[in-house]
């Protein structure tokens, strides 16, 4: 995909004028901001229609590793990508990129088109993609290289492939976004937090139109050792399509996965102007820190993001109709998320733990999963939640599962929680 540009503007058009809230104006507030775009590569298809799809009808792609490479791990769960980015990537800008970039690339392109090649300047464009552990693949082939052959074979594209900012860099680059290329990270909730910080740039009054989402391209020998040894992995090898099993009395842990979800946001008024169409409405954002544990999560913490992203968006607990729930699987963070739910929401709400179907997705879980509720929104159905065989009794939470259940969602909120005590709630209504 390319892009033309005229006197440094997309197609020709010209600077658009300076809106309230830059340096000599006024904050936008509470303005409006809609989701206009939809794109993500995944486990389950390689792009919405077909992710979307698979989710509904709960298929699991989880798989077992059967590469040399991870013979001796002690897990070998996966859920890798459908299609690989580079049946889409141009050879040559592949080669440049490590894993996590292409994957964002591949999810931002695809939302640039759904949301229809919004025609804005480059000043008031902005770009925000989080990862959680960025181009690790990267360092880790480099390192081997390096150690092998010399550090003359070392890749001149090296830094920029391991970088974490890579992937918001890479994909303002193929923008030209000039507004701003924001890389959040927060662990597994970096995606959630690239789309909270979107919000906050168009409320800012600092672009007309906001990029946001996060991935993960993080399947390899040192991370999977690695979450393995700290106990968080599933090692369920004999059934792995069941391995996934949040809110179940057996769970035992997530299912590492790749892949990336982008969303266009736009100010309202500005999507109506053209003739946008509007998924869903960004109301509100929650963010707390738990400064708790490490790896522990807290409900305290939970609980202050879900109430701050319900404050935000002008919402109450009786609103929320849906939660699309952060729930790796995990013994303690599943109920923890629970009874946090409880506290802040309340019993009445329809909650879903789409990871029992994706696997985890890391950096990319919370883009992926705010799509996942955005289409909830837009097409009044909540997906089932897999594997759910013998629910956990200190779970006190209404969870959906066999079938989607279909009922009008006005209001939904998606969770995403990261190691370091990260906490991320996106409040999403239904557009007017």
């Amino acid at each position: 995909m390319s892009y033309e540009a005229s006197d440094g503007y997309f197609l020709g058009y010209p600077k658009l004028p300076d809106l309230p809230g830059s340096p000599e104006g006024e904050v936008l507030g509470t303005t409006g901001v809609v989701v206009t775009g939809l794109g993500m590569t995944t486990p389950l298809g390689a792009d919405v229609h077909s992710t979307w799809t698979g989710l509904l009808a709960g298929e699991s792609p989880v798989t077992v590793l059967d590469e040399p490479w991870a013979h001796d791990l002690p897990v070998r769960l996966v859920g890798r990508l459908s299609q690989e980015p580079t049946e889409v990537l141009h050879r040559v800008e592949a080669r440049r990129m490590d894993r996590c970039q292409q994957i964002a690339m591949v999810a931002a392109r695809q939302a640039w088109a759904d949301a229809g090649v919004p025609m804005v300047a480059p000043e008031r464009l902005a770009v925000v993609i989080g990862t959680g552990l960025g181009g690790g693949k990267t360092l880790v082939d480099q390192h081997d290289l390096s150690s092998a052959k010399g550090p003359g074979r070392v890749s001149p594209f090296a830094v920029t492939m391991l970088m974490p900012n890579g992937p918001a860099a890479a994909v303002s680059l193929d923008l030209g976004a000039r507004a701003g290329a924001h890389a959040p990270t927060s662990a597994c909730a970096s995606g959630a937090e690239a789309i909270a910080m979107g919000l906050a740039i168009l409320r800012a009054g600092r672009a007309d139109v906001v990029v946001a989402g996060g991935t993960e391209g993080c399947i390899g020998r040192l991370s999977m050792a690695a979450f393995a040894r700290m106990g968080a992995l599933s090692s369920r090898h004999d059934e792995p399509q069941s391995a996934s099993r949040p809110f179940d009395s057996a769970r035992d842990g997530f299912v590492m996965a790749e892949g990336a979800g982008a969303v266009v946001l736009e100010r309202a008024d500005s999507a109506r102007a053209r003739g946008a169409r509007a998924y869903a409405t960004l109301a509100g954002t929650g963010m707390s820190s738990d400064a708790h544990a490490m790896t522990a999560p807290s409900a305290d913490g939970q609980i202050t993001a879900i109430r701050q992203a319900l404050s935000s968006g002008g919402l109450g607990p009786q609103d929320i109709v849906h939660v699309n729930a952060h729930a790796p699987g995990t013994p303690v963070g599943d109920r923890i998320e629970a009874s946090a739910l409880l506290e802040s929401i309340g019993p009445h709400a329809l909650v879903t733990a789409t990871k029992s179907i994706t696997g985890h997705l890391i950096g990319g879980a919370g883009a992926v999963e705010a799509i996942f509720t955005v289409l909830s929104i837009f097409n009044d159905v909540i997906p089932a939640t897999r594997n759910l065989d013998d629910k956990d009794p200190e779970v006190k939470v209404d969870i959906v599962t066999g079938s989607p259940r279909h009922t009008k969602v006005t209001a939904a909120i998606s969770n995403s929680f990261g190691f370091g005590g990260h906490n991320v709630v996106l409040a999403f209504t239904k557009s007017a």
